[in-house]
Order: C-alpha cells, then structure tokens, then sequence
C-alpha cells in the first residue's frame, strides 16, 4: 500500500527550474573527469549539485513492473539474451488477461507504474498497440501509469504498419498513452549504434521521434547504458546529445542510467564495477546541468547501486520484473523493504511517489 511520506507532487521538475550551475562542464572537462577525477571528489561535487536543487536528505522511489508483453524480436541486438526470432518455439505474446494479472499483482505491492516494452515483433501492427493501451486505461484508469513503447519501439511501429511516426504517436495518445521512455538508446553515437544495435535506428532518428513525442505532449525520459567496452568519450558524446536536445526541448523529466548485463548474450563481456557506475553517476549530474531528476538503477546494480544516490541521483525505481534482464543474469529483489533498507544505510530517508504527471497533466 502507498506509504503516508507518498511524495505529493506528480509533476517533474522542468529544466527552468534547475538552479544554474556556475560554469557549464564541456566535453573535454567532462572527458577528464573521467580519466582523472578521484571517484571521491565526484561524490563530493555532484552530491552538492543534486542537493542545490533538491532535498539533501532524502529520495524518491515508485513501486513498478516491466511487462515485456512479447519477446519476439527482429532488431537481433547482440546485447540482448531475451529476445526470440519469430518463429522460434519459446517465442510468446502475452494476451490482455495475462498482462492484468501481472498489473493486478504490482497493484497489490503498492505499485503504481508498469513499463510495457517488447521489441521488434513483425506481427504486431499499431492497432494491436491502441487495443492494449485502451485496455488497460479502461480498465485501471489512473490507479496505473504506462510508460512504452520506447522511442525505438515506436519507429519500428510506424514502419512497420506503414503509418507515419507523428500519426502513430497521435494515435497511441488517443489511446491513453502518455509517456515514451527512453530505452532503445544504449550509447548514442553513430560507431556504437552499428556495433551494437544497428536495426535499431540511427541516433538521428532516436532524436527525432523523441522530439515529435515532446512536440506533442508525451512525457520522456533520457537513458544511457554503459559496459559495453566503449570509451569514455562515447559516453560523453551521448551526454551531450542528450543535453543538447534538453537545451531545445525542456521535454526531459529525468535521466536513468544503468549498466549492460552480459550472461547469454552473443556480445558477452566483462561485469560493469560499481565504482564505474558511480563515476559515470556523478559525471552526468554534473554534466546534464538541465534535466532535474537523475535515477539510479537499483535494479542492475543492487545493493551497491544505492550509493549512486549520494553520488548525484535522487530517485530510483523498485521493479518487480525486468525479463530482458533477469534472462542476462540480473536478480530481481522483490522484497520492498529491503531495497529501502538499502538506501537508508546511506543516510537517506526513502519517499514513495506517484507516477509523475506529464506537463500539462494529461498529455493531451
């Protein structure tokens, strides 16, 4: 159940409230940092940041779960132990009633946010997008917010049901769908985009849809996935890719940044350190100077992962099923209070939150 310290406001916090920094960091300081900043001097900097703007002593969670309503795939990401091609015999698409079950349980939990993510599947056209989202609005109404499909998902909607992304993007809000969430970036750079995902689109048009979303009322969200073995300068270049469509738009509500899970992967790989996570944490605090919230993935990184919100982030998710990664190896801790226990051996008090409101309230 919602906790009496549930967070009132349900709007994020727009880039013009973000108290200016002193100096805007630039690429190449931001570079250096990586390579040479002692790991405790970033904590000390990108603490006082996030504290200039928000409340020292505290962090803000939701209760959610990631549905990932079919694993049928074409985008044949080598990153990606989840994914099936059509075709193949453990591939599946969940109905309705499978995804209310789900829905029914995260309501049970207190939570308040479902992700409804599920790649590249041929078969599914965007009216089978508008059935699902109208279901599920009509059925939970506001007890429940939707975020997905992501920015990647929506293009390869559009193309596949030979629909324009503007119209696609109108039709899915007619639907109930409020917010496109950032996944499907990984690293924003053209080199990275073809070593890792290149069915997925270029970092042109990840950008594009992005701002036609904005354009249109969606609430977004930024993401960046690190451990792929790129170098530190790609990060930069994706911060700053970010930072500049932020500078345009104001359309961000936050920044989530989490870490590549390898196991069953035709990419393997080496685990990500925390160190590197909070690093990186900290860097892009420092760095996205105008998108308000900075979310911590508790979710790959565990225990650990709680220090990141004293290393610039102020609030995190608890989610209760992350199929793409829990098949790469992640363990997902479903007890609630013990991932809060986490964060309060850091010194911070834990307060629930409501699925934040797009700017306007409803997306329309």
């Amino acid at each position: 159940m919602l906790t009496p310290t549930m967070a009132k406001s349900l709007s994020p916090r727009t880039s013009e409230e973000c108290p200016k920094a002193p100096e805007r960091l630039t690429e190449p300081e931001a570079v250096n940092l990586f390579h040479r900043a002692p790991l405790k001097a970033l904590q000390k900097k990108a603490h006082a940041r996030r504290c200039q703007i928000l409340p020292d002593k505290q962090a803000t969670y939701l209760v959610m779960r990631i549905v990932s309503y079919t694993n049928l795939c074409v985008a044949d990401c080598k990153y990606c132990a989840f994914y099936r091609r059509p075709g193949h015999s453990e591939g599946y698409t969940l109905t309705h009633e499978q995804i209310f079950e789900k829905i029914d349980r995260l309501l049970e939990k207190g939570g308040s946010l479902v992700a409804m993510e599920g790649g590249f599947n041929p078969a599914l056209k965007l009216d089978h997008y508008e059935k699902l989202f109208q279901a599920v609005r009509g059925r939970y109404e506001d007890k429940i917010e939707i975020y997905g499909p992501t920015a990647v998902e929506v293009l390869f909607i559009a193309r596949n049901s030979k629909v324009p992304v503007p119209e696609t993007l109108r039709r899915l809000k007619a639907a109930g769908l409020r917010w496109i969430p950032g996944g499907g970036a990984e690293i924003l750079t053209p080199e990275w985009r073809k070593k890792l995902s290149p069915k997925k689109y270029s970092v042109g048009q990840y950008l594009e849809t992005m701002e036609t979303a904005q354009q249109m009322g969606f609430g977004t969200t930024a993401t960046m996935v690190i451990g792929f073995g790129e170098p530190y300068e790609a990060r930069v270049e994706h911060l700053k890719t970010i930072r500049s469509l932020q500078d345009k738009t104001g359309g961000f509500a936050s920044f989530l940044l989490w870490t590549y899970q390898s196991q069953n992967t035709a990419l393997g790989g080496a685990v990500t350190s925390n160190d590197d996570y909070l690093r990186t944490v900290a860097i892009s605090r420092l760095y996205l100077d105008n998108i308000f919230h900075l979310r911590a993935s508790l979710l790959t990184q565990g225990e650990p992962g709680a220090l990141s919100l004293k290393y610039g982030a102020d609030d995190f998710d608890i989610a209760l099923e992350d199929q793409v990664t829990q098949q790469a190896g992640t363990h997902i801790e479903e007890n609630v209070e013990r991932v809060l226990s986490w964060v309060r051996e850091t010194g911070l008090t834990p307060i629930q939150r409501k699925p934040w409101e797009v700017p306007n309230g409803t997306a329309d």
